[in-house]
């Protein structure tokens, strides 16, 4: 990996620009809605509208057959804590290796800033009704985590041994978030559709969820990633420091 420093350059290129290509059907998805809203009044003013003239509003589906109530509950129950415990195993893997004498504290920032790209859709999925633009943006970061992600392994692989256990437990990191987006997707096919430019929906402000998960649920689901993610992820990065301090990368030990 580390000897094809092109094909990683190409790969973070691509995903970075899925990620931008995604914002932007988000924003067209959005801009669209927009026409839809200022055409309505007119439109209710005649008699019907034109045939061909898009619905001037289309309301998801209630959440009140079983299969959608099941995808909700994966995701709650199911895809949140195997993150959760993907990433905790993926810190006691740092923690064997002897992180702060490897790669240091720019591995922990680079972990981190992953943390960060995956608060908004963690944040929006407890709280906000999806529409087309906050899948979009749910969508990019994915995408953006993609690269990051790539730039975290191809640099960790110079420094320290990156065994069996913590490359299968990569695997996870990186493929349930794309779980989490597929089922939230398809909760919310409408929105999907305007995004991929196959229907018109009417843009509303961002706003709270229609069926809210519950406060106990989202203090619960927040206060577990804060105490099995972010927690664990700053205890490493003060021992990188306490190691190395005013050093993002330790010092390369010389053979003999």
């Amino acid at each position: 990996m580390t000897k094809n420093p092109t094909f990683l350059r190409y790969y973070a290129t691509t995903m970075l620009c899925a990620g931008a290509a995604t914002l932007g059907a988000g924003f067209v998805a959005w801009w669209r809605g927009r026409r839809v809203a200022a055409d309505a009044p007119v439109a209710t003013a005649h008699a019907a509208p034109p045939a061909s003239h898009p619905e001037p509003r289309e309301r998801e589906p209630a959440e009140t057959d079983t299969t959608r109530q099941v995808a909700r509950k994966m995701i709650q129950y199911f895809v949140i804590p195997l993150w959760l415990a993907a990433g905790l195993t993926d810190w006691w893997c740092h923690r064997r290796t002897d992180i702060e004498h490897t790669t240091g504290l720019k591995e922990t920032g680079i972990h981190l800033l992953m943390l960060g790209e995956a608060a908004f859709p963690v944040l929006a999925g407890l709280f906000l009704e999806i529409d087309a633009p906050v899948l979009s943006l749910m969508i990019a970061a994915f995408f953006v985590h993609e690269a990051t992600a790539m730039w975290d392994v191809s640099y960790a692989v110079t420094r320290r041994e990156v065994q069996p256990v913590e490359q299968h437990v990569h695997s996870f990191l990186e493929m349930v978030p794309l779980l989490a987006v597929a089922l939230i997707a398809v909760l919310h096919w409408p929105q999907l559709q305007a995004l991929l430019g196959r229907k018109v929906i009417r843009s509303r402000p961002i706003h709270l969820k229609r069926v809210p998960l519950g406060l106990r649920y989202a203090l619960g689901a927040l206060g577990a990633m804060a105490l099995f993610e972010v927690l664990p992820y700053c205890e490493e990065a003060l021992r990188d420091w306490k190691a190395n301090p005013g050093r993002l990368t330790p010092p390369t030990v010389q053979p003999g």
